[in-house]
Protein backbone atom coordinates (compact mmCIF):
# COMPACT_ATOMS: atom_id res chain seq x y z
CA UNK A 1 0.00 0.00 0.00
CA UNK A 2 1.16 3.53 -0.71
CA UNK A 3 1.84 5.99 2.10
CA UNK A 4 -1.34 7.90 1.26
CA UNK A 5 -3.41 4.72 1.32
CA UNK A 6 -1.97 3.74 4.71
CA UNK A 7 -2.57 7.26 6.03
CA UNK A 8 -6.18 7.21 4.82
CA UNK A 9 -6.77 3.77 6.35
CA UNK A 10 -5.29 4.82 9.69
CA UNK A 11 -7.15 8.14 9.72
CA UNK A 12 -10.46 6.38 9.16
CA UNK A 13 -9.68 3.80 11.84
CA UNK A 14 -8.62 6.55 14.26
CA UNK A 15 -11.98 8.28 13.73
CA UNK A 16 -13.85 5.02 14.36
CA UNK A 17 -11.77 4.43 17.49
CA UNK A 18 -12.77 7.86 18.82
CA UNK A 19 -16.48 7.18 18.31
CA UNK A 20 -16.19 3.74 19.92
CA UNK A 21 -14.38 5.29 22.88
CA UNK A 22 -17.22 7.76 23.42
CA UNK A 23 -19.90 5.08 23.07
CA UNK A 24 -18.41 2.50 25.46
CA UNK A 25 -16.69 4.89 27.85
CA UNK A 26 -13.13 3.53 27.59
CA UNK A 27 -9.97 5.54 26.94
CA UNK A 28 -9.41 6.10 23.24
CA UNK A 29 -5.76 5.13 23.74
CA UNK A 30 -6.86 1.55 24.44
CA UNK A 31 -9.10 1.43 21.38
CA UNK A 32 -6.29 2.83 19.23
CA UNK A 33 -3.84 0.22 20.49
CA UNK A 34 -6.27 -2.56 19.68
CA UNK A 35 -7.14 -0.93 16.34
CA UNK A 36 -3.46 -0.85 15.39
CA UNK A 37 -3.14 -4.55 16.23
CA UNK A 38 -6.17 -5.43 14.08
CA UNK A 39 -5.22 -3.22 11.11
CA UNK A 40 -1.59 -4.30 11.16
CA UNK A 41 -2.43 -8.00 11.09
CA UNK A 42 -5.54 -8.00 8.88
CA UNK A 43 -3.81 -5.95 6.16
CA UNK A 44 -0.32 -7.37 6.89
CA UNK A 45 1.00 -3.84 7.32
CA UNK A 46 4.43 -3.02 8.65
CA UNK A 47 4.70 0.47 10.12
CA UNK A 48 6.06 2.79 7.40
CA UNK A 49 8.97 5.08 8.16
CA UNK A 50 6.81 8.19 8.37
CA UNK A 51 4.57 6.54 11.00
CA UNK A 52 7.59 5.54 13.09
CA UNK A 53 8.84 9.14 12.91
CA UNK A 54 5.50 10.67 13.92
CA UNK A 55 5.00 8.09 16.68
CA UNK A 56 8.47 8.79 18.14
CA UNK A 57 7.76 12.51 18.29
CA UNK A 58 4.28 11.92 19.71
CA UNK A 59 5.76 9.86 22.54
CA UNK A 60 8.12 12.70 23.50
CA UNK A 61 5.27 15.23 23.37
CA UNK A 62 3.20 13.04 25.70
CA UNK A 63 6.12 12.76 28.13
CA UNK A 64 6.58 16.56 28.09
CA UNK A 65 2.87 17.15 28.72
CA UNK A 66 2.90 14.59 31.53
CA UNK A 67 5.79 16.46 33.16
CA UNK A 68 3.86 19.72 32.88
CA UNK A 69 0.96 18.11 34.79
CA UNK A 70 3.06 17.20 37.83
CA UNK A 71 2.25 19.30 40.87
CA UNK A 72 5.78 20.15 42.09
CA UNK A 73 4.78 21.23 45.63
CA UNK A 74 2.63 18.10 45.93
CA UNK A 75 5.51 15.90 44.74
CA UNK A 76 7.80 17.55 47.27
CA UNK A 77 5.32 16.87 50.07
CA UNK A 78 4.81 13.22 49.07
CA UNK A 79 8.21 12.27 47.66
CA UNK A 80 8.48 9.18 49.85
CA UNK A 81 5.27 7.75 48.41
CA UNK A 82 6.24 8.48 44.80
CA UNK A 83 9.76 7.08 45.13
CA UNK A 84 8.76 3.95 47.06
CA UNK A 85 5.87 3.05 44.73
CA UNK A 86 7.88 3.90 41.63
CA UNK A 87 10.98 1.91 42.59
CA UNK A 88 9.04 -1.17 43.69
CA UNK A 89 7.00 -0.94 40.47
CA UNK A 90 10.29 -1.24 38.57
CA UNK A 91 12.28 -3.69 40.72
CA UNK A 92 9.63 -6.34 41.38
CA UNK A 93 8.83 -7.24 37.72
CA UNK A 94 12.44 -6.68 36.60
CA UNK A 95 13.70 -9.35 39.01
CA UNK A 96 10.81 -11.80 38.55
CA UNK A 97 10.64 -11.58 34.74
CA UNK A 98 14.43 -11.72 34.43
CA UNK A 99 14.57 -14.92 36.50
CA UNK A 100 11.57 -16.35 34.64
CA UNK A 101 13.17 -15.74 31.25
CA UNK A 102 16.54 -17.15 32.32
CA UNK A 103 15.49 -20.22 34.29
CA UNK A 104 11.99 -20.87 32.95
CA UNK A 105 12.30 -20.05 29.25
CA UNK A 106 15.99 -20.79 28.70
CA UNK A 107 16.96 -17.31 27.48
CA UNK A 108 20.57 -16.26 28.00
CA UNK A 109 21.36 -13.64 30.65
CA UNK A 110 21.38 -10.67 28.25
CA UNK A 111 18.04 -11.72 26.77
CA UNK A 112 16.65 -12.16 30.28
CA UNK A 113 17.83 -8.66 31.22
CA UNK A 114 16.10 -7.21 28.16
CA UNK A 115 12.94 -9.11 29.08
CA UNK A 116 13.05 -7.88 32.67
CA UNK A 117 13.61 -4.27 31.64
CA UNK A 118 10.94 -4.31 28.92
CA UNK A 119 8.29 -5.63 31.31
CA UNK A 120 9.30 -3.53 34.33
CA UNK A 121 8.01 -0.27 32.91
CA UNK A 122 4.90 1.78 33.58
CA UNK A 123 3.71 3.73 30.56
CA UNK A 124 3.80 7.44 31.31
CA UNK A 125 2.13 8.05 27.93
CA UNK A 126 -0.79 5.69 28.61
CA UNK A 127 -1.23 6.85 32.20
CA UNK A 128 -1.20 10.50 31.17
CA UNK A 129 -3.63 9.95 28.28
CA UNK A 130 -6.08 8.05 30.49
CA UNK A 131 -5.90 10.57 33.34
CA UNK A 132 -6.47 13.49 30.99
CA UNK A 133 -9.41 11.81 29.25
CA UNK A 134 -11.06 10.90 32.56
CA UNK A 135 -10.45 14.31 34.11
CA UNK A 136 -8.14 12.95 36.83
CA UNK A 137 -4.91 14.61 35.74
CA UNK A 138 -5.67 17.66 37.90
CA UNK A 139 -6.82 15.58 40.89
CA UNK A 140 -4.62 14.40 43.74
CA UNK A 141 -4.92 10.73 42.79
CA UNK A 142 -3.79 11.51 39.23
CA UNK A 143 -0.84 13.61 40.38
CA UNK A 144 0.32 10.85 42.70
CA UNK A 145 0.16 8.22 39.94
CA UNK A 146 2.08 10.37 37.44
CA UNK A 147 4.82 11.12 39.96
CA UNK A 148 5.29 7.42 40.76
CA UNK A 149 5.21 6.53 37.05
CA UNK A 150 8.02 9.01 36.42
CA UNK A 151 10.20 7.28 39.04
CA UNK A 152 9.56 3.86 37.46
CA UNK A 153 10.51 5.07 34.00
CA UNK A 154 13.65 6.82 35.26
CA UNK A 155 14.74 3.51 36.80
CA UNK A 156 14.09 1.71 33.49
CA UNK A 157 16.10 4.25 31.49
CA UNK A 158 18.98 4.02 33.98
CA UNK A 159 18.87 0.22 33.87
CA UNK A 160 18.94 0.11 30.06
CA UNK A 161 21.79 2.64 29.95
CA UNK A 162 23.93 0.91 32.58
CA UNK A 163 23.41 -2.63 31.31
CA UNK A 164 23.52 -2.13 27.54
CA UNK A 165 23.96 1.32 26.05
CA UNK A 166 27.38 2.84 25.39
CA UNK A 167 26.91 6.59 24.82
CA UNK A 168 28.77 8.28 21.99
CA UNK A 169 30.76 11.51 22.26
CA UNK A 170 27.49 13.30 21.49
CA UNK A 171 26.41 12.63 25.08
CA UNK A 172 28.30 15.79 26.13
CA UNK A 173 26.36 18.24 23.88
CA UNK A 174 23.18 16.31 24.65
CA UNK A 175 23.61 16.87 28.40
CA UNK A 176 24.78 20.47 27.98
CA UNK A 177 21.87 21.42 25.72
CA UNK A 178 19.36 19.59 27.94
CA UNK A 179 20.54 21.42 31.06
CA UNK A 180 20.62 24.75 29.21
CA UNK A 181 17.03 24.27 28.03
CA UNK A 182 15.81 23.12 31.44
CA UNK A 183 17.37 26.19 33.06
CA UNK A 184 16.65 28.66 30.27
CA UNK A 185 13.14 27.89 29.01
CA UNK A 186 11.32 28.81 32.26
CA UNK A 187 13.17 32.14 32.20
CA UNK A 188 12.56 32.75 28.50
CA UNK A 189 8.92 31.68 28.41
CA UNK A 190 7.29 34.67 30.16
CA UNK A 191 8.64 37.26 27.73
CA UNK A 192 8.34 35.01 24.66
CA UNK A 193 4.79 33.89 25.41
CA UNK A 194 3.76 37.43 26.36
CA UNK A 195 5.08 38.78 23.04
CA UNK A 196 4.02 35.95 20.71
CA UNK A 197 1.30 34.04 22.55
CA UNK A 198 -2.48 33.99 22.00
CA UNK A 199 -2.17 33.97 18.21
CA UNK A 200 -3.75 31.63 15.71
CA UNK A 201 -0.31 30.64 14.40
CA UNK A 202 0.62 29.32 17.90
CA UNK A 203 4.31 30.36 18.17
CA UNK A 204 4.46 29.06 21.76
CA UNK A 205 3.58 25.52 20.64
CA UNK A 206 6.10 25.74 17.81
CA UNK A 207 8.79 26.76 20.29
CA UNK A 208 8.15 23.68 22.44
CA UNK A 209 8.02 21.39 19.38
CA UNK A 210 11.31 22.79 18.05
CA UNK A 211 12.97 22.12 21.40
CA UNK A 212 11.61 18.56 21.57
CA UNK A 213 12.82 17.82 18.04
CA UNK A 214 16.26 19.11 19.03
CA UNK A 215 16.31 16.81 22.07
CA UNK A 216 15.23 13.85 19.93
CA UNK A 217 18.04 14.46 17.45
CA UNK A 218 20.72 14.95 20.10
CA UNK A 219 19.50 11.91 22.03
CA UNK A 220 19.68 9.80 18.87
CA UNK A 221 23.22 10.98 18.10
CA UNK A 222 24.27 10.34 21.71
CA UNK A 223 22.79 6.82 21.64
CA UNK A 224 20.60 7.87 24.56
CA UNK A 225 16.94 8.75 25.18
CA UNK A 226 15.31 12.18 25.06
CA UNK A 227 12.37 11.18 27.25
CA UNK A 228 14.04 12.04 30.55
CA UNK A 229 15.07 15.64 29.68
CA UNK A 230 11.69 16.11 27.96
CA UNK A 231 9.87 15.14 31.14
CA UNK A 232 12.07 17.37 33.33
CA UNK A 233 11.52 20.21 30.86
CA UNK A 234 7.77 19.76 31.24
CA UNK A 235 8.26 19.61 35.00
CA UNK A 236 10.03 22.96 35.22
CA UNK A 237 7.38 24.47 32.93
CA UNK A 238 4.53 23.24 35.15
CA UNK A 239 4.45 26.53 37.07
CA UNK A 240 4.07 28.49 33.84
CA UNK A 241 1.28 26.26 32.56
CA UNK A 242 -0.47 26.45 35.95
CA UNK A 243 -0.82 30.19 35.29
CA UNK A 244 -1.59 29.82 31.56
CA UNK A 245 -4.01 26.91 31.26
CA UNK A 246 -5.21 27.92 27.79
CA UNK A 247 -1.73 27.39 26.35
CA UNK A 248 -1.60 23.93 27.88
CA UNK A 249 -5.06 23.08 26.59
CA UNK A 250 -4.17 24.15 23.04
CA UNK A 251 -1.08 21.94 23.10
CA UNK A 252 -3.21 19.06 24.34
CA UNK A 253 -5.60 19.57 21.43
CA UNK A 254 -2.76 19.35 18.90
CA UNK A 255 -1.32 16.27 20.61
CA UNK A 256 -4.54 14.31 21.10
CA UNK A 257 -6.11 15.24 17.75
CA UNK A 258 -3.12 14.36 15.56
CA UNK A 259 0.00 13.02 17.26
CA UNK A 260 -1.00 10.53 19.96
CA UNK A 261 -3.36 8.40 17.79
CA UNK A 262 -0.41 7.51 15.56
CA UNK A 263 1.70 6.74 18.64
CA UNK A 264 -0.81 4.21 19.95
CA UNK A 265 -1.60 2.75 16.53
CA UNK A 266 2.11 2.22 15.90
CA UNK A 267 2.33 0.25 19.15
CA UNK A 268 -0.55 -2.01 18.16
CA UNK A 269 0.73 -2.56 14.62
CA UNK A 270 4.07 -3.84 15.93
CA UNK A 271 2.51 -7.00 17.40
CA UNK A 272 2.52 -10.10 15.18
CA UNK A 273 -0.57 -12.28 15.65
CA UNK A 274 1.10 -15.33 14.05
CA UNK A 275 4.07 -15.21 16.44
CA UNK A 276 1.70 -14.95 19.40
CA UNK A 277 -0.51 -17.81 18.25
CA UNK A 278 2.49 -20.12 18.05
CA UNK A 279 3.64 -19.17 21.57
CA UNK A 280 0.45 -18.62 23.58
CA UNK A 281 1.83 -20.42 26.64
CA UNK A 282 4.97 -18.28 26.74
CA UNK A 283 2.88 -15.15 26.17
CA UNK A 284 0.62 -15.98 29.12
CA UNK A 285 3.61 -16.79 31.30
CA UNK A 286 5.32 -13.47 30.53
CA UNK A 287 2.08 -11.54 31.09
CA UNK A 288 1.61 -13.15 34.50
CA UNK A 289 5.31 -12.56 35.22
CA UNK A 290 4.76 -8.82 34.73
CA UNK A 291 1.39 -8.48 36.47
CA UNK A 292 1.85 -10.58 39.61
CA UNK A 293 4.98 -8.79 40.93
CA UNK A 294 3.49 -5.42 39.97
CA UNK A 295 0.42 -6.16 42.08
CA UNK A 296 2.37 -7.88 44.86
CA UNK A 297 4.82 -5.00 45.15
CA UNK A 298 2.71 -1.92 44.43
CA UNK A 299 -0.63 -2.75 46.06
CA UNK A 300 0.58 -2.80 49.71
CA UNK A 301 2.30 0.57 49.21
CA UNK A 302 -0.75 1.93 47.39
CA UNK A 303 -2.89 0.84 50.34
CA UNK A 304 -0.63 2.93 52.56
CA UNK A 305 -0.08 6.00 50.40
CA UNK A 306 -3.01 6.10 47.93
CA UNK A 307 -5.99 4.78 49.87
CA UNK A 308 -8.89 4.58 48.96
CA UNK A 309 -7.65 4.39 45.36
CA UNK A 310 -5.14 1.56 45.88
CA UNK A 311 -6.54 -0.80 43.24
CA UNK A 312 -6.92 1.93 40.64
CA UNK A 313 -3.35 3.11 41.32
CA UNK A 314 -1.95 -0.43 41.13
CA UNK A 315 -3.70 -1.18 37.85
CA UNK A 316 -2.40 1.97 36.16
CA UNK A 317 1.10 1.33 37.53
CA UNK A 318 0.90 -2.10 35.82
CA UNK A 319 0.61 -0.61 32.33
CA UNK A 320 3.44 -0.49 29.84
CA UNK A 321 4.13 0.88 26.38
CA UNK A 322 6.70 3.59 25.65
CA UNK A 323 9.87 2.40 27.37
CA UNK A 324 8.85 -1.24 27.08
CA UNK A 325 8.71 -0.79 23.31
CA UNK A 326 12.00 1.14 23.27
CA UNK A 327 13.76 -1.58 25.30
CA UNK A 328 12.37 -4.43 23.19
CA UNK A 329 13.29 -2.67 19.96
CA UNK A 330 16.79 -1.98 21.24
CA UNK A 331 17.23 -5.67 22.05
CA UNK A 332 16.07 -6.66 18.56
CA UNK A 333 18.21 -4.12 16.69
CA UNK A 334 21.28 -5.02 18.77
CA UNK A 335 20.83 -8.72 17.99
CA UNK A 336 20.25 -9.62 21.64
CA UNK A 337 16.74 -11.05 21.12
CA UNK A 338 15.19 -12.60 18.00
CA UNK A 339 11.97 -11.65 16.18
CA UNK A 340 9.82 -14.12 18.12
CA UNK A 341 11.12 -12.92 21.49
CA UNK A 342 10.57 -9.33 20.36
CA UNK A 343 6.97 -10.05 19.33
CA UNK A 344 6.25 -11.77 22.64
CA UNK A 345 7.70 -8.95 24.74
CA UNK A 346 5.97 -6.30 22.66
CA UNK A 347 2.66 -8.15 22.86
CA UNK A 348 2.88 -8.29 26.65
CA UNK A 349 3.76 -4.58 26.69
CA UNK A 350 0.73 -3.71 24.51
CA UNK A 351 -1.66 -6.03 26.36
CA UNK A 352 -0.46 -4.56 29.67
CA UNK A 353 -1.44 -1.14 28.31
CA UNK A 354 -4.92 -2.34 27.39
CA UNK A 355 -6.10 -4.88 29.99
CA UNK A 356 -5.24 -3.23 33.34
CA UNK A 357 -6.37 0.18 32.11
CA UNK A 358 -9.71 -1.17 30.87
CA UNK A 359 -10.31 -2.88 34.22
CA UNK A 360 -9.28 0.23 36.14
CA UNK A 361 -11.63 2.46 34.16
CA UNK A 362 -14.56 0.08 34.16
CA UNK A 363 -14.51 -1.17 37.75
CA UNK A 364 -12.11 0.89 39.88
CA UNK A 365 -12.38 4.46 38.69
CA UNK A 366 -12.10 6.65 41.84
CA UNK A 367 -15.77 7.68 41.71
CA UNK A 368 -16.78 4.01 41.70
CA UNK A 369 -14.06 2.70 43.99
CA UNK A 370 -14.44 5.29 46.71
CA UNK A 371 -18.17 5.86 46.45
CA UNK A 372 -17.58 9.48 47.34
CA UNK A 373 -16.21 12.67 45.79
CA UNK A 374 -12.61 12.48 44.59
CA UNK A 375 -10.00 13.77 47.01
CA UNK A 376 -8.79 17.14 45.79
CA UNK A 377 -5.26 18.40 45.74
CA UNK A 378 -4.49 21.11 48.25
CA UNK A 379 -4.94 24.50 46.60
CA UNK A 380 -1.79 26.52 46.24
CA UNK A 381 -0.73 29.61 44.42
CA UNK A 382 1.10 28.61 41.25
CA UNK A 383 4.76 29.54 41.50
CA UNK A 384 6.47 31.53 38.82
CA UNK A 385 8.40 29.42 36.30
CA UNK A 386 11.78 30.54 37.61
CA UNK A 387 10.91 29.98 41.27
CA UNK A 388 9.47 26.55 40.44
CA UNK A 389 12.74 25.56 38.84
CA UNK A 390 14.84 26.99 41.65
CA UNK A 391 12.84 25.07 44.24
CA UNK A 392 13.28 21.89 42.16
CA UNK A 393 17.05 22.07 41.94
CA UNK A 394 17.41 22.87 45.60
Amino acid sequence: MSSFAIAALLAGTILVASTISVEIGLSVALIELFGGFVVGNVFSLAAPEWLTFVASFAGIVLVFLAGAEVDVPQFRREWKASISIGLVSFLAPFVVVGLLCYYGLGWNHRQAEIGGLALSTTSLAVVYAVLVETGLSSELVGKRIMSATFITDIATVIGLTVLFITPTVWIVPFIVVSVALIVGLPRLSPSFFRRYGDRVIEPEIKLVFAILFLLLWLGYRANSQAALPAFVLGLVMSGHYAQHRKEQERMRVVAFAFLTPFFFFKGGMSVSASALWANLGVLALLFVGKMVPKFGGVYPLARRFASPYATFTTLLMSTGLTFGTITSLYGLNAGIIDQTQFSLLLAVVVFSAIIPTAIAQRFFHPDVDAGRPIERAAPALAPSPSSAFESEVT
